[in-house]
């Protein structure tokens, strides 16, 4: 049984667009608001595992990453669905913020964030699976431990929950 699925944000949940802080420019997937109620109705966490180098290079702060997710939070709020945790890395080596330009455990495709919220949650990795856009979210799946890390290459992220919710289930 899933007990929980990883998505990484950019790409997977809301539309590609380069480093994303602002609001006005977030647009979902399709699919995306569903895949997370279809998670929630089944008990199943939502988590969201996501890299935001832009804050070690100083595009935007931890602060406006935050407001990005409560607008996120409250859209879901609005089909009766949520959001269980958010994880971000505001990591990047080659960044110009001297505090967050390092090397860490936390920067995927390294599991940090992934085996923080398992921690956090109390959640077995056997029992989850991440849907990533990326080598790197699928490395640092595996890195974790999870059962199963999907690479999700467009389309309806219902769909591809639903198909992987059911196979882990039989």
């Amino acid at each position: 049984m899933i007990q929980a699925i990883f998505f990484d944000r950019d790409g997977v949940l809301n539309e590609e667009v380069g480093y994303l802080w602002e609001v006005e420019k977030f647009k979902w997937i399709d699919g995306a608001r569903d895949a997370i109620k279809f998670c929630n109705e089944r008990g199943i966490l939502t988590i969201v595992v996501t890299n935001q180098g832009g804050i070690a290079k100083n595009l935007y702060t931890a602060k406006e990453v935050n407001t990005l997710h409560d607008f996120i939070q409250k859209s879901l709020s609005e089909i009766g669905a949520h959001i269980d945790g958010f994880y971000f890395c505001p990591h990047h080596p080659e960044g110009s913020e001297k505090k967050f330009s390092v090397e860490c455990d936390c920067r995927k495709p390294k599991p940090g964030m992934i085996l923080q919220a398992c921690k956090d949650f109390k959640i077995n990795p056997a029992q989850a699976i991440m849907f990533g856009d990326s080598e790197r979210d699928i490395k640092a799946a595996e890195a974790a431990g999870l059962r199963a890390g999907i690479f999700f290459t467009g389309g309806n992220l219902l769909d591809a929950v639903k198909i992987h919710c059911t196979e882990a289930l039989s």
